[in-house]
């Protein structure tokens, strides 16, 4: 049964060896110019009190991005908390904050692969920040911030947002058995065409995910709002353009509610491993030739039989990577529960480490 928690219960994060090595070089090319713009424009936000603001907003999204949510067809979805860090960071800082998280994920838990990082970072943390921004500044207008329009835009922000990112992870997989297949045109690679990827990946996310994300982005917007409305300067009008606009949503001491707050939710980041299922398209090599998990791949994909065995390609990249925790299951830890939390903790802390040495980096290089 724990094969259940920890395997499958990451839609979105795609794995190695279901894109091809080219692809995986093009999405990581694509992805490239947006974290060096990401990386120029954020860079001197690192020497000011923005530093725990940019650092809190990557923790919650690895954080929100471990509460797996059931979604039709027996998988299991989840929020990104993209839609939010855009509309606090700004995009470029958005950017960077989610690649971070996303890299944490990929390294140290196995939680989407190595080889599929750039084309994961494309999708959720460069498409769901940009589309989040553009789409929260054009319903919002010029709207104060303390207006219920700018709940609305939060709202809309979020849902299309994580679709939008959810539809290029189903042409990214759609695509691979089009172009990588052997001699026979059995695929290489992700096994399902266009038509079956697709709405495989769009139901649950046009429905549950992207809910959840609409509900969270609302949410946080709106008790932002009658809590801190500085944090919402930086994307209304008027917004500052320089570091100085920054130092009263930032620091270490008016940041502490939102430390609070994501020391409750990682506090209750066991409640991720109650909804159990395979998430579709994360199917590790051997399912494809288990009976029941070839029922349940067969149930997710519209009923279409799956491979008799997991493709070539698929098979030599899989094991790619070999992470320390994988599937946030610490292999010296027999309580799934526990193990949950701890890898809470660990990714949590090992992000807010990478803001503290990239700060102290540049505060050395700083003349």
């Amino acid at each position: 049964m724990l094969r259940y928690f920890y395997s499958y219960a990451f839609v979105m994060h795609i794995p190695d060896g279901y894109l091809s090595p080219a692809t995986c070089a093009a999405l990581y090319a694509g992805s490239a110019p947006f974290w060096y713009v990401a990386l120029q424009r954020t860079k001197r936000l690192l020497n000011t009190q923005m530093l725990p603001l940019i650092s809190v907003f990557a923790a919650a999204s690895f954080i929100v991005m471990m509460f797996n949510l059931p979604l039709p067809g027996g998988t299991t979805g989840h929020a990104v908390g993209v839609a939010v860090a855009a509309i606090v960071l700004g995009p470029w800082s958005s950017i960077l904050a989610i690649s971070i998280a996303l890299t944490i994920q990929a390294v140290f838990f196995g939680d989407g692969g190595i080889t599929a990082l750039g084309a994961n970072c494309f999708n959720m943390a460069i498409i769901g920040s940009l589309s989040a921004y553009a789409i929260y500044r054009l319903v919002a207008g010029r709207s104060a911030i303390e207006s219920p329009r700018r709940i609305w835009a939060a709202a809309l922000a979020g849902y299309f947002s994580i679709n939008l990112a959810a539809l290029a992870a189903g042409i990214e997989f759609g695509i691979q058995p089009l172009l990588y297949h052997d001699a026979t045109g059995a695929p290489l690679y992700a096994p399902y065409p266009l038509r079956i990827a697709i709405p495989a990946m769009m139901i649950g996310h046009l429905t549950i995910a992207g809910l959840a994300e609409m509900i969270i982005s609302a949410g946080v917007v709106s008790y932002f709002q009658r809590a801190e409305p500085s944090l919402l300067r930086s994307t209304a009008p008027g917004a500052p353009s320089s570091a100085e606009g920054y130092q009263k949503a930032g620091g270490w001491r008016t940041t502490r509610p939102l430390w609070i707050a994501l020391a409750v939710l990682l506090v209750l980041t066991p409640l991720g491993i109650l909804a159990v299922g395979s998430a579709w398209g994360e199917w590790a090599p051997e399912d494809f030739a288990n009976p029941a998990m070839r029922q349940q791949i067969a149930a997710a994909s519209g009923q279409a039989t799956p491979p008799a065995a997991a493709p070539q390609g698929l098979r030599n990249l899989a094991s790619f990577w070999t992470a320390p925790m994988p599937r946030y299951a610490p292999p010296f830890l027999k309580n799934p529960a526990f193990g949950y939390l701890l890898s809470a903790m660990a990714g949590s802390g090992l992000i807010l480490l990478v803001f503290l040495l990239a700060g102290q980096a540049l505060q050395r290089r700083a003349p």
